[in-house]
């Protein structure tokens, strides 16, 4: 979602600004803004698009000072044109802010009817309003913070510059992140300690409810009853060499072919070679008291959440129910005793997963997360935390997180069935050694680029393309269909191989791609009958098995790819791999923005 950075330097901040917009771009933006304190008086450029158009704005109009905030938005209440842009200033007070303030319409209202003007068509301008308001009043600015947030009702991150002080940033969260940078003269914002990762390595996060007012030469944190607290200072381990994309011209691919390096450094937090044992963190809870699991998640998330169903209910013979976040706590879900809440979240603080962690917990429930920030709202919520090691994905279209995920998946799995007695430590001990199998796979899965970078140009002149899976494939599918569909914007849909004949079959014709998932195993058989009742009916079909598989069924396939032959335990984290660069190598044959698709953000902190 938005990104927000704000600096208070010994020097001009203009440039720092940017590039610190610059390492936000992956969350998601359609305009960006830039607001400093010259000579007693606010100085701002915007701009629509992507951040070269304010780089270009910069150049050719630079701006000056010390103290400074920054913005890139991702629309909601209003186009995403300059005026909507942030910052906003309103008298003497300039905003930038991440989130949906729900009740802006009644405060808007209100303002208006009091005479004030608004020239934008954004919630967040209201909270300039209510701030310069109280500022007219007489309040300090602190005072004119402590009054205004009580006010505002839903999510939000804020960054407020006041225009007589520029020794001063406000900075406050309330379901949106919200990062403190410690620098030696210097104090900085950030939406995350990416944002920072430039300036300072010594970083201290924002509770929910906490507002700070920084100064070069102090922090003063307060809680939502304006009580003083403090919040450690961590160091936040990221570097700016992270956030780049090196020789590759996307951070998607880059990614991709980092899975078998942070697949690896994953599974050694979980696995005991030696031993022959899966291992999680000790957790404040009986694994083995567990009755039932309750997993949620939101997009590609969730099909690492629909694997694990297939998993847990196989290994530990636990029933296992599997909710889309954004729907969970509107259906009221009946969460009984001695329920296993799980979380998954790349960012840790996705808003719909973070509202079901907390409905969850409200309802006595314990919970763990899969989560790939450690220092994340949700991370520091739940009573287990599952680390992913991952590292930083700037990429929009998730892929290493999504296997370092399947992996914690799967050493979940093994400790909730050893902890209820249906795991042997003979079957235990081959788990780990197809778990410690993985990286090698996903090397030799990423040799199949070339033949996938071939056919990726009949793909791209589809307008719908189909993909079929069988049990753990199922969910591959859908994750193959959502990747294609959010960076090369062909529609496609996924489905069960058994339902095609159910529906979807009417849509098969010669112009519609379908790519079958189906390794060699117990599934393959029948997916490849449902593979040929859509050939019979004209179908283009691109097989992705093994050899053997493709040798059984290859004939009549439009293409095949050949992936290596691994175990039915790791496939879906081996064959997540060539769905994830069919979608990078039609995007790039399209010529579709692919690490920055349209309308996405990465992280999405509003429900």
């Amino acid at each position: 979602m938005c990104g927000i950075i704000g600096i208070l330097g010994a020097g001009p901040v203009a440039g720092r600004l940017l590039e610190g917009l610059r390492r936000l771009e992956y969350r998601g933006y359609d305009s960006a803004g830039i607001c400093t304190i010259v000579d007693g008086r606010f100085e701002r450029r915007r701009a629509e698009g992507k951040l070269d158009q304010l780089a270009r704005r910069l150049a050719e109009d630079p701006l000056d000072g010390a103290a400074g905030i920054a913005h890139t938005r991702w629309a909601t209440h209003g186009a995403p044109t300059e005026d909507n842009a942030h910052p906003h200033i309103v008298g003497d007070v300039a905003v930038v802010h991440n989130g949906i303030i729900e009740n802006f319409k009644p405060l808007r209202d209100m303002l208006v009817a009091e005479g004030r003007r608004f020239s934008s068509e954004t919630d967040t301008e209201v909270v300039g309003h209510l701030l310069a308001r109280a500022l007219e009043a007489g309040l300090s600015p602190e005072a004119a913070v402590a009054d205004t947030l009580p006010r505002l009702q839903g999510a939000f991150a804020l960054a407020l510059l006041f225009r007589a002080e520029p020794d001063l940033l406000i900075g406050a969260r309330l379901g949106a992140p919200l990062t403190i940078g410690h620098g030696a003269g210097e104090a900085y914002l950030g939406s995350d300690a990416l944002a920072l990762a430039g300036l300072t390595q010594k970083v201290s996060h924002l509770e929910d409810g906490d507002w700070v007012v920084l100064r070069r030469a102090s922090v003063a944190i307060f809680d939502s009853a304006n009580r003083p607290v403090e919040r450690p200072v961590e160091t936040s381990g990221v570097s700016a060499a992270q956030i780049e994309k090196g020789s590759y011209r996307h951070f998607m691919r880059k990614e991709i072919h980092e899975q078998p390096v942070v697949v690896a450094q994953t599974l050694q937090s979980y696995l005991k070679p030696l031993a022959g044992q899966v291992s999680l963190p000790v957790p404040a809870f009986d694994l083995g008291a567990v009755e039932r699991v309750a997993i949620v998640a939101c997009g590609t998330s969730a099909y690492v959440a629909m694997i694990g169903k297939y998993w847990i209910e196989r290994h530990a013979r636990l029933p296992v129910e599997v909710d889309v976040a954004s729907e969970f706590r509107y259906r009221d879900p009946v969460l009984l005793p001695r329920t296993l809440g799980v979380v998954i979240s790349q960012s840790g603080e996705t808003a719909d997963t973070l509202a079901a962690l907390r409905h969850m917990k409200a309802h006595g429930v314990v919970t763990a997360g899969i989560i790939n920030v450690p220092t994340s709202t949700m991370a520091r919520e739940v009573s287990l935390l599952l680390p992913t090691h991952a590292g930083p994905e700037i990429g929009v279209a998730s892929t290493k997180a999504f296997t370092c995920q399947l992996a914690v998946m799967s050493a979940l799995a093994a400790n909730l069935a050893r902890a209820r007695g249906t795991l042997s430590p003979e079957a235990e001990r081959e788990v780990v050694a197809h778990l410690a199998e993985v990286p090698a796979a996903l090397n030799a899965a990423l040799e199949t680029e070339p033949q996938i970078e071939a056919i990726a140009g009949e793909v791209a002149r589809a307008r719908d393309v189909l993909y079929l899976g069988r049990g753990v494939d199922y969910p591959l599918a859908l994750e193959g269909a959502l990747k294609l569909k959010e960076i090369s914007y062909i529609h496609a849909e996924g489905y069960a191989a058994g339902e095609m004949k159910h529906g979807p079959i009417a849509l098969i014709d010669a112009r519609v791609p379908l790519i079958v998932i189906a390794p060699s195993g117990p599934l393959f058989d029948k997916t490849v009958s449902n593979m040929h009742e859509a050939m019979a009916r004209g179908a283009r079909v691109v097989l992705i098995s093994d050899e053997a598989g493709v040798a059984a069924a290859g004939e009549g396939a439009v293409a095949t790819i050949t992936m290596p032959t691994v175990h039915p335990q790791i496939a879906p984290l081996v064959y997540a791999v060539p769905v994830q660069l069919l979608a990078y190598h039609v995007a790039v044959a399209k010529g579709t923005d692919v690490d920055q698709p349209r309308n996405l953000a990465k992280s999405v902190t509003v429900e």
